[in-house]
């Protein structure tokens, strides 16, 4: 069995949704959810930025985790640095976030599809070459969400549910005035406000995340590895989960998941705070 942690890499905390889903599906495993407190946001930053910043961090953490298998669980770091970081750490296999364009195309009637993302996300080609690839025939209405981003990453514990569902339905109902039937959260932040979402979205508007593919990737390549330990519990449809179950000090291994942030000074009580929701060990690296 192999012992070492499978870790989930963000810009802040929304790679916790991520591995929490991931853990849940596989109790047995090492976790490590990394959080760049330092650099963070990175929706802002250019290509060249991301490389550079993505590939010194991966170093350092290859080094301190020396994780078996690294998700990086941030759209804009994935569609930015994915094949520099794959090519710089040949490996350690890494599995990148797209965001789930294909099953929304696929789904939309209206041909006319929502996709909800950071500046660098939603600016980035990727996001049309997906579309042309899938669905030629549909629109798509981009809306960059960078205060969307700062208000989950520095809120969201404090908020009040009414501010949580209010500043889920302010986008969704831009998504609807604009005419489209199907809307892709295409940042890893989003899925803390993924239930928010669904119900400002009711019946009209299907909301897709790409959470239940990157889990599902990450087994099949544990299991064709031989590194997975132990086998999967929970089978979600397509990005049905929320970011709401703890992961505790549960894991196989005896380790108790970790949650590490860059910086070098002392966490803010917010992150204390998360730590605790969630039941993950804090530490600043």
């Amino acid at each position: 069995m192999d012992n070492r942690p499978v870790l989930f890499y963000d810009s802040g905390i929304g790679g916790l949704c991520y591995g929490l889903a991931f853990h849940s599906r596989n109790p047995a495993e090492a976790l490590v959810c990394l959080g760049d407190r330092q650099n963070f946001p990175y929706g802002k930053k250019s290509k060249a930025e991301l490389i550079n910043i993505t590939a010194s961090l991966t170093k350092k953490i290859i080094t301190m985790y020396n994780p078996k298998i690294m998700a990086v669980a941030c759209n804009a770091a994935s569609v930015s640095a994915l094949a520099e970081l794959r090519a710089a750490f040949p490996a350690l296999p890494i599995v990148g976030t797209v965001p789930a364009i294909k099953p929304a195309v696929s789904s939309s009637v209206k041909r006319r599809i929502g996709v909800l993302g950071t500046q660098r996300t939603a600016s980035d080609p990727y996001i049309a070459e997906l579309v042309k690839k899938f669905g030629p025939d549909c629109a798509v209405v981009n809306i960059a969400a960078p205060e969307l981003v700062e208000f989950i990453e520095h809120r969201w514990t404090d908020a009040a549910d009414s501010e949580k569902f209010n500043t889920a339905k302010k986008y969704i109902d831009k998504f609807r005035d604009s005419g489209a039937d199907a809307v892709v959260l295409s940042c890893t932040h989003f899925l803390f406000l993924k239930e928010e979402f669904c119900r400002a979205a009711g019946n009209e508007i299907t909301i897709y995340d790409s959470l239940d593919g990157i889990c599902s990737r990450l087994e099949f390549l544990l299991d064709s590895r031989s590194l997975r330990c132990g086998s999967g519990s929970l089978n979600n449809d397509n990005g049905s989960a929320s970011c709401g179950a703890s992961c505790g000090a549960s894991c196989g291994s005896g380790q108790q998941p970790v949650m590490a942030i860059t910086g070098g000074n002392a966490a803010e009580p917010y992150w204390e705070k998360l730590a605790g929701l969630f039941g993950l060990k804090l530490e600043l690296i």
